[in-house]
């Protein structure tokens, strides 16, 4: 007789004892399990993302499917929900915390180490007047942006799965719940320093969240005069660069409240995001922003005001012996300025082809977004074609020509824009594939995700899988997905996403 077949055993994640987060203790979270959902099904994973992590095998078992769902436990200690607290569209909303989402744990993995987080997964001490559960739409939309933005470069937080349940859940309208697996090396706020700064009135515990912080991801700061203001400089160069490279790709976060910037400058908490079509530097993708608060072109200055912020938060955290606290913590802030405008302008003269630096770079560029803005030109198209744009023969600039209706200003631009290439002595052929590689052809457009949302809201998950396939390649041509980098269809200017998306 043959012997029966085994099932393959499939080696579990490489969950830390205690991780980051575990190991300050519980004045910084609560233990509780996760809420199960009745029958869970995959919608979407990340391959590339379980390969980077050497989960390829588990991600594709059945015992996953039960982990990241909420169903099973991962280990025997019980997963966390964070508490924190934060500014809300400008106005002081006291404590907040994960009220919908639960750190399974931390794992070692080929990448370091990873906190693993399910968002989703039922109602927690912070969920204040929330479910605590996430549904199907705002989950896919989630996934695929966590995973578009960081094959565009962009440094975010990572999506690893979705996984469905037709359980309901009320929003507008009654709609089916999912749970996001969520993958970040940490995924602490600025608020949860303003929670133990303002709310829990914690001294103690807000210098040891700063100096945990200091030594787990910023251990050079350790060594300088004050590392406290050090490592404040630090989060401000990186919220700098980050924010510069959302403008320059025109990705609107929507909800730049100040529990939603990362401390490690991450794109975190995908919500009413968007990326830009016509361009308009007013733009506003939350539907919930009534003031225009986190429009697209005030995104710069928004994320300075949090930087101002988390600073008066660690006013109580500096050493007595620096004299005057207040403006030490500002100017500790100051090289955000110029980090911002050199990143912005280097990511733009890459975007323009421009190899070398001129004192009238910044006119040139401008000039550029004005056209734009004034005939509301497709961003991401527009300078995908300006790639073609030839110094020499001007018949090879008519695709990126025709996306403007008043050519003559187009014309008068583009004579100075090829005058500033000849001077360089930039040849087309090396400039063009040069752009390419910076100047994205796919982006996640609203209507794309739209599309592969209602596909799965009639239990067909290809084309979420499909259209990260396209994010994953942003900058390849794929002539073979041709219709994901064309222009959105008129009906997606109806499209709106708020708060609850």
């Amino acid at each position: 007789m043959n012997a029966p077949l085994e099932h393959p055993v499939v080696a579990e994640p490489r969950w830390r004892e205690r991780g980051f987060l575990r190991s300050l203790g519980p004045a910084y979270w609560t233990e509780l399990p996760a809420q199960p959902l009745p029958e869970v099904h995959w919608v979407a994973r990340s391959d590339t993302l379980a390969a980077e992590l050497g989960l390829s095998d588990w991600l594709r078992s059945d015992r996953a499917l039960q982990v990241l769902s909420g169903n099973a436990a991962p280990h025997e200690r019980s997963p966390l929900a964070s508490v924190y607290s934060g500014h809300q569209f400008g106005v002081w909303a006291g404590q907040l915390g994960d009220g919908r989402a639960l750190l399974l744990g931390e794992i070692d993995s080929p990448i370091g180490a990873q906190e693993i987080q399910l968002k989703g997964s039922g109602l927690t001490p912070y969920s204040r007047m929330g479910d605590g559960r996430a549904v199907l739409r705002s989950s896919i939309r989630e996934f695929l942006c966590s995973e578009a933005m960081h094959h565009l470069g962009i440094p975010t937080t990572r999506a690893l799965a979705v996984i469905g349940s037709p359980a309901p859940v009320m929003r507008e309208n009654v709609e089916t719940a999912a749970v996001v697996t969520r993958v970040a090396p940490s995924f602490l706020r600025f608020g949860h320093f303003e929670h133990f700064a303002h709310t829990a009135d914690d001294v103690a515990a807000l210098r040891r969240l700063v100096d945990a912080v200091i030594e787990r991801f910023h251990p050079e700061c350790r060594d300088a005069p004050v590392p406290l203001l050090a490592w404040l400089e630090v989060v401000a160069r990186r919220t700098a660069r980050l924010i510069a490279q959302w403008q320059a790709v025109g990705f609107c976060h929507g909800v730049m409240n100040t529990d939603n910037l990362s401390i490690l400058g991450l794109t975190i908490d995908y919500g009413p995001f968007g990326f830009l079509d016509g361009f308009d530097p007013m733009h506003i993708c939350n539907h919930s922003d009534h003031q225009g608060r986190y429009a697209y072109a005030r995104q710069p200055g928004i994320a300075w005001w949090n930087l101002n912020a988390l600073a008066q938060a660690l006013v109580p955290a500096l050493d007595d012996a620096v004299p005057d606290n207040a403006q030490a913590l500002g100017e500790a802030l100051e090289p955000f300025k110029a980090e911002f405008g050199s990143s912005i302008q280097r990511l733009l003269r890459a975007k323009l082809g421009l190899a070398t630096e001129r004192d009238d770079d910044g006119a040139l560029i401008d000039g550029l977004l004005r056209l734009m803005a004034a005939e509301r030109t497709d961003y991401t198209i527009a300078l995908r074609r300006l790639a073609e744009f030839s110094c020499t023969d001007g018949a090879a600039n008519d695709r990126v020509r025709d996306l403007f209706i008043d050519r003559a200003a187009f014309d008068a631009w583009a004579a100075r824009y090829a005058q500033r290439l000849r001077d360089e002595h930039s040849v087309d052929a090396e400039r063009g594939p040069r752009m390419n590689v910076v100047n994205p052809k796919f982006v996640l457009r609203n209507h794309l995700a739209e599309q592969a949302i209602r596909r799965a809201q009639d239990g067909d998950f290809a084309e979420t899988q499909r259209l990260l396939a396209v994010l994953q390649r942003p900058f390849d041509e794929q002539p073979e997905h041709e219709a994901y980098a064309g222009f959105p269809p008129d009906w997606a200017q109806q499209l709106e996403v708020s708060c609850s998306s």
